[in-house]
């Protein structure tokens, strides 16, 4: 087992706060950080949607801190969690960059971190690293990044030292991938006339009626999360834990996960930590995933490794006021994707290499290879696994609508462009008068001098943080790693 506490690796917090972490070691605040699987933007009750019954997450933000710009690196199960686990954008991680992959060993989690400064460090048996292959990193740390796994939280509080010392627990959920039991949504009482649709959906019955499906896992998701907020009541514990509630990307539908858009990458965000954080705030920063390692490891009083990419939002949660709170902070924020599944057309197991930077004002897409497709290749006889079609989107009612009816009028043509068609090389969205970014403007002569801009934004962004991408466009890595998965998510409609 390596030492995660290396001189080489850590950078040090000044030598009081060290002192005061150990000297009042009672007072380090536990941490729950709760995470779903594929729930994304802007399905809670906090953001408006009132449909979506979301309590607890709507009382985490009531009694903490909102954030409406929280996005992940890669809209991607794997490469999202990677980087969350480490504090470093999924281009850095090798392999770590793609779906049902892996994490190589020189890569810290920020949990072990934690464990290593005295905390005591557990998770339930839902998916926390992953998917994909992590021997080599548990036989070369010791544990799996996330640490041991307990049924329950009330298990894990009753059977380790955690009513005694600081302790972090990762509560996960396989709400609301898909698969879904179809309309379990209405027969919960949830009308899909009232569900949102992004403006990519065509506005059919059978799409609505799929969303509240997803709505459904969503809330089952959020009782869970109240139902560990309550033990922690019940124990005394919640006042000092700083409890995070969010997912991985966005949700499972077309043109959202996997995709760079809002509906793919923004994340919902809350933080609740007891009179800590000024209850009722809404944070409107940029902050990424990549933020979160740094962030806890410095409210803990643990050392934060060098080699991290992301900054601490710390101070915006001990700020006092609203809206955008931080003028030397990010003024923008970069996500991208490489390998979701291997959906392009055989042999071809690549990806569909893509990089984001998003502002206040406009969002900029850079694909790398347009002549690809974008949730890979409809063709079932050339697809690298049997039965598979746009591979990158999961299966589900929503996607064999679009494609069954793409040539019924020009509404639903256009969601069947938007979401499976190939896109160029530059897209870019005015978010003023586009928030549901589905009308490019690139081609625009009135704004050649905003895209010249935020292309110029993208590259000096991506060379600062050391993506491959920024001096070698045509970067053919991230396709010569192994693809642990069985397929992808898209099975071949029924007819």
């Amino acid at each position: 087992m390596t030492n995660t506490l290396t001189t080489m690796k850590l950078l040090s917090l000044p030598l009081f706060a060290l002192i005061c972490s150990a000297c009042f070691a009672g007072d380090r605040p536990n941490i729950l950080f709760c995470m779903a699987d594929d729930w994304g933007w802007p399905h809670a009750g906090a953001y408006g949607d009132a449909e979506i019954k979301t309590p607890n997450f709507d009382r985490i933000a009531r009694e903490g801190a909102l954030f409406h710009h929280a996005y992940v690196s890669s809209p991607s199960c794997t490469p999202s969690r990677n980087s969350l686990i480490t504090g470093k954008y999924h281009w850095e991680l090798g392999p770590g960059a793609n779906l049902w992959s892996t994490l190589p060993v020189e890569h810290e989690s920020f949990v072990h971190l934690l464990r290593d400064s005295g905390y005591v460090t557990g998770r339930n048996h839902a998916k926390t690293w992953g998917p994909g292959k992590i021997d080599s990193w548990v036989e070369h740390h010791g544990d799996h990044p996330a640490t041991t796994a307990y049924k329950t939280l009330e298990q894990f509080l009753d059977e380790t030292d955690a009513k005694e010392e600081p302790f972090f627990f990762w509560l996960a959920t396989g709400d609301p991938h898909r698969g879904y039991q179809r309309d379990i949504g209405i027969k919960n009482g949830i009308d899909p006339d009232k569900v949102h649709l992004y403006p990519h959906f065509p506005d059919a019955d059978v799409v609505r009626r799929d969303v509240a499906d997803y709505y459904f896992e969503v809330q089952r998701w959020d009782r869970l999360v109240g139902s560990a907020l309550a033990e922690l009541e019940k124990q005394g514990l919640l006042e000092n834990t700083i409890v995070i509630m969010t997912g991985d990307n966005g949700m499972p539908f077309p043109r959202a996960k996997g995709n760079l858009y809002d509906a793919g990458v923004r994340e919902p965000f809350a933080v609740r930590w007891g009179q800590s954080i000024q209850p009722g705030r809404e944070i409107k920063d940029f902050i990424s995933f990549v933020d979160i390692a740094p962030t806890l490891l410095e409210l803990t009083g643990a050392p934060v490794p060098i080699d991290m990419s992301g900054r601490s939002f710390a101070p915006l949660l001990r700020a006092k006021k609203s809206g955008r709170l931080d003028p030397d902070g990010r003024p923008d924020i970069v996500f991208g994707r490489e390998r979701h599944v291997p959906a392009q057309e055989s042999p071809n197991m690549g990806g569909y290499p893509s990089r984001a930077v998003r502002t206040k004002d406009f969002l900029y897409i850079r694909n790398y290879q347009p002549e690809l497709w974008p949730a890979g290749t409809g063709d079932t006889e050339q697809t690298n696994v049997p039965g598979q079609w746009y591979a990158d989107c999961d299966a589900g009612p929503s996607k064999d609508y679009i494609f069954e009816n793409r040539f019924k009028d020009e509404a639903h043509r256009r969601a069947f462009d938007l979401c499976f068609a190939q896109r160029p090389a530059d897209e870019l969205y005015d978010l003023s008068k586009d928030p549901g970014q589905i009308h490019n403007l690139a081609g625009h002569s009135e704004y050649q001098d905003v895209l010249t801009q935020m292309q110029r934004l993208l590259q000096v962004r991506l060379t600062q943080l050391n993506d491959p991408r920024a001096t070698d466009p045509d970067f053919t890595g991230f396709d010569q790693y192994p693809y642990y998965g069985q397929g992808g998510g898209g099975l071949k409609a029924e007819k």
